[in-house]
């Protein structure tokens, strides 16, 4: 297999030229990459933002959605990309199309390279129920592709927010990510990897390597574990 999770907040020069080099490299000759958008409303939009973003780098992204079948598109993939937004609205559309077990073949059993960010990323692990996101449909299920044996949190930030009003900043005293968290570990024992903003994980059958930016690795029972960029992760694929 070979994939590529990232967490989002791609905003900076320097973290979209590494967003491009990783897809370039997880791509490799491919040239036409089949997109996933349906994690927003607006698809031909999103798929327009993708090409603009990726001019120049040899790579096409065309969308899932001018597919008359969508199962079919995946099928006949050199490669997929997942784009970020709602997780819960990517999943109902992954089951509402009935494209998940397609995309798990082709990405586990034949090779297709997969990019996910953010909700992308989500839905690589087994279920969406890591996600930040409001719930704005019912996706029907929260199991998703199970690509990856481990979860991810998209975005993570460590500690508790500050609101800034005018020049005053004023604590916010609700849950933080690693509360979020830590009631997912109090009926569920797979890992989760706190994802930080413009981070990757690069994986294959073997390893699991952190690109990009630093994470927080969450066990069930302990303590959280810190982890810089380029980090050795592949004792997750064991979970």
């Amino acid at each position: 297999m070979r994939i590529l999770l990232g967490s989002g907040g791609n905003r900076t020069q320097e973290r979209q030229a590494l967003w491009r080099s990783e897809a370039a490299t997880l791509y490799g000759s491919v040239a036409r990459v089949l997109f996933i958008p349906w994690a927003i409303v607006d698809h031909d939009g999103y798929e327009q933002k993708m090409n603009d973003l990726f001019e120049g780098t040899g790579i096409t992204f065309e969308s899932i959605h001018h597919a008359d079948d969508p199962v079919e598109a995946v099928r006949s993939a050199d490669g997929v990309y997942v784009g970020g937004g709602n997780t819960f609205l990517l999943a109902r559309s992954l089951h509402h199309f009935g494209v998940i077990e397609a995309i798990r073949t082709r990405v586990l059993k034949e090779g297709l390279p997969y990019m996910g960010v953010s909700a992308g990323s989500n839905v690589a692990c087994p279920t969406m129920q890591t996600t930040n996101d409001m719930p704005v449909v019912f996706p029907g299920s929260f199991e998703t592709l199970s690509l990856v044996p481990f979860q991810v949190n998209a975005h993570y930030y460590p500690g508790a927010i500050w609101s800034k009003d005018e020049a005053t900043f004023t604590e916010h005293f609700g849950e933080t990510r690693q509360d979020r968290i830590a009631e997912f570990h109090q009926h569920n024992s797979r890992p989760v990897v706190g994802l930080r903003e413009g981070a990757f994980l690069r994986c294959d059958e073997t390893s699991v390597v952190l690109r990009g930016g630093r994470a927080t690795v969450f066990f069930q029972g302990l303590p959280p574990v810190e982890q810089d960029a380029e980090a050795d992760l592949s004792s997750l694929l064991a979970t």
